[in-house]
């Protein structure tokens, strides 16, 4: 488990990313002047498809570079490294659980969870195992992807997202392909196990019932300048 602290975890300045619009100019995406989470906080952010919450959640996974601003995890700057250095800070530090999942279908979901661990430069079978076990797929690990039911599939993204003890989970729309039992079973289990692991958890979503299952919401276009000047 991550020691607890009470400082910030993630600590974001300035942060800015453009895209080329269809008109040829280029298209504010994200503009957030400052935004911070404490370690092991659990914080929503509500906004509609398009407003750029996935393109947040990539700059502060370093899946995509900064144009300007700083993007503090721990002491070190995700905006301030080369590709290899995001990869790897990525690896050790952040867990990411997509809407589409991103299993690897031709790897069982035993070697799913482990090769997340892969990634971050060990790989424990018995640990992924025990992460199977969590989320309720003990007897799973041998089955591959398409032998899993949808909610199935979310649960080993979430072993996945944990193996490597990441301070950080982000969590991506997690419950959009889901019907609403399995939603509330599968969201319950992200809050639970992030809590067991001391990782702070940062989803952004659209869904009423995804962000009343959290204490503190807050909405993207609060902190996303380019969300309100798109409104203008």
């Amino acid at each position: 488990m991550n020691p607890p602290s009470t400082g910030p975890l993630l600590q974001i300045s300035g942060l800015k990313k453009s895209f080329s619009s269809p008109e040829g100019g280029p298209r504010t995406i994200v503009d957030v002047p400052g935004f911070s989470l404490a370690a092991g906080a659990q914080l929503a952010l509500r906004g509609e498809s398009g407003s750029g919450k996935t393109t947040f959640l990539h700059l502060i996974a370093g899946i995509l570079a900064a144009d300007a601003g700083s993007i503090r995890i721990g002491d070190l700057d995700m905006a301030a490294l080369g590709e290899p250095a995001r990869d790897r800070l990525r690896a050790s530090a952040i867990g990411y659980i997509f809407q589409t999942f991103n299993l690897l279908q031709g790897y069982s979901c035993l070697e799913n969870v482990v090769l997340g661990m892969a990634f971050g430069g060990k790989a424990d079978r018995s640990h992924a195992n025990a992460l199977l076990d969590r989320v309720g797929l003990s007897n799973h690990g041998r089955h591959y992807p398409r032998q899993l039911s949808t909610g199935q599939q979310q649960r080993v993204a979430v072993a996945r997202a944990l193996a490597k003890g990441p301070r950080l989970v982000l969590a991506d729309e997690p419950t959009g392909n889901l019907d609403r039992k399995n939603a509330r079973a599968t969201l319950a289990l992200i809050r639970e196990t992030c809590r067991e692991h001391g990782a702070a958890l940062l989803l952004v979503s659209h869904d009423p019932e995804a962000l009343g299952a959290f204490e503190e919401v807050r909405d993207f276009a609060d902190i996303n300048l380019a969300v309100k000047e798109a409104a203008s």
